[in-house]
């Protein structure tokens, strides 16, 4: 049986889980999602982080393009990518979907 090289798919939601991972950019992603626009204003104000500390997490979402956004100072701006939010949506949905258990194989 010969190696399988792993998908664009399976890279893209690992990368997609990765930024994800750390409930400071989970609580960054639900303020972004409930907005009916971008966000504008400092969210260190609301969430329990340092302004350095929360420059990092958006920055990690912003490389995963989770997020977009601009800062032209004293300006920030943030909103969700809708296009790779919806990527997102699809793969973790289809992966969830795929993987399926054996009920009689368990420990």
């Amino acid at each position: 049986m010969s190696k399988k090289e792993l998908t664009k798919e399976q890279e893209q939601i690992a990368r997609f889980a990765k930024a994800m991972g750390h409930p400071v950019r989970i609580a960054i992603l639900q303020l972004l999602a409930s907005q009916t626009c971008c966000y504008h204003g400092d969210m260190s104000e609301i969430l329990p982080v340092a302004k350095s500390t929360l420059s990092q997490h958006l920055n990690e979402l912003k490389d995963a393009e989770l997020i977009q956004g601009t800062i032209t100072p004293p300006t920030v701006k943030y909103c969700i990518n809708r296009k790779n939010w919806e990527t997102a949506q699809k793969l973790f949905s289809t992966f969830f979907k795929d993987v399926q258990f054996d009920a009689e194989c368990s420990i």
